[in-house]
């Protein structure tokens, strides 16, 4: 029997004024500025929605931001007011900065393959020659990216550029590269704490309606951020051999493997059950071992109706 994922949202909650649905979450505004943002099962890369869900996946990805929030509201205040189910979360609407601000600590991932490509300069940030693929910056750089709106791709930008087209002043800039660089701080800790490496992740900002600035979204996911194991990190450096990772890149390899970059002209590859699995398994595998808990599978047999029950029950507290 296959087991049931959450891929596709229909709800009328309490409130409710509009519904927004992103690339793998589903977000309804909500009267008195509040947000109910379902975690779904699909899973994306290269800004493709991939054919199949993952099952647990917005539940992994849902309670790990949850716990990661958290863990840094002393470094700047977050969204986040309720988790009412393992699939959801509420919060407090913000009007998002139309940037992502992407760290990087390692040469990994989009960066690794720009450098690859004989590039040395990554958003307006010098990379120092001489260096091979996975290799730790002698500081973290940040790579900022625009904002994609549903079904575009995100593009590196500088943080002159990021000023100069109005997209966040020059002020509140600095502020999110201050908080940017805490946050990742606070994010190393925590994995070097599990044995991990927190490789490179990205944040998001918005203003809050009472005007402070706001961390939004998730952070420290495998679909926000990427993880070395931290044991034999320097041995497989030093033998030219692949790191052994928690993140979704290696749903982006298999997808390069098979011929799919989402570019112009390309077809996604099949999935199979057992692949869909797999992928299923390295998100918990991830889960647990950011936050050193076994993960509690949620109630699935009927996702929708126990969503819509637990989120209904919380509103009619709230509103």
């Amino acid at each position: 029997m296959r087991i049931q994922t959450i891929t596709s949202t229909d709800f009328k909650f309490p409130g409710q004024q509009k519904v927004y649905k992103g690339k793998v979450r589903e977000v309804y505004f909500l009267e008195k500025d509040l947000l109910v943002v379902v975690a779904t099962d699909r899973l994306s890369a290269f800004d493709v929605v991939l054919p199949k869900g993952i099952p647990y996946k917005g539940q992994i990805l849902n309670q790990l931001a949850f716990k990661m929030m958290q863990a840094t509201r002393d470094i700047v205040p977050n969204w986040i007011e309720a988790m009412p189910d393992p699939n959801v979360t509420v919060g407090v609407r913000c009007e998002p900065f139309k940037v992502e601000m992407v760290i990087r600590g390692y040469l990994a991932g989009h960066a690794a393959r720009q450098y690859a490509a004989g590039k040395r300069v990554l958003c307006g940030v010098d990379m120092p020659e001489g260096m091979k693929e996975n290799d730790r910056f002698p500081e973290p750089v940040i790579t900022p990216a625009t904002k994609a709106e549903q079904g575009d791709h995100d593009e590196d930008i500088s943080a002159e550029a990021i000023v100069e087209r109005g997209l966040v002043s020059a002020s509140d800039y600095a502020q999110l590269e201050s908080i940017t660089r805490n946050l990742f701080q606070r994010g190393s800790e925590l994995a070097a704490d599990k044995g991990l490496i927190l490789v490179d992740t990205k944040y998001e900002f918005g203003r809050a309606p009472d005007g402070r600035i706001m961390l939004i979204d998730e952070i420290h996911t495998p679909d926000s951020s990427r993880y070395f194991y931290a044991e034999g990190y320097q041995e497989r450096q030093e033998k030219g051999v692949a790191q052994k990772q928690l993140s979704k890149e290696f749903v982006r390899q298999w997808l390069i493997s098979q011929g799919f970059q989402g570019l112009e002209g390309q077809s996604l590859p099949e999935m199979t059950d057992a692949y869909v699995s797999s992928v299923s398994e390295r998100y918990v595998e991830l889960y647990e071992n950011i936050l050193g808990t076994p993960f509690e599978k949620g109630y699935i047999s009927d996702i929708e109706n126990r969503i819509n029950h637990n989120v209904t029950r919380y509103l009619q507290t709230r509103l």
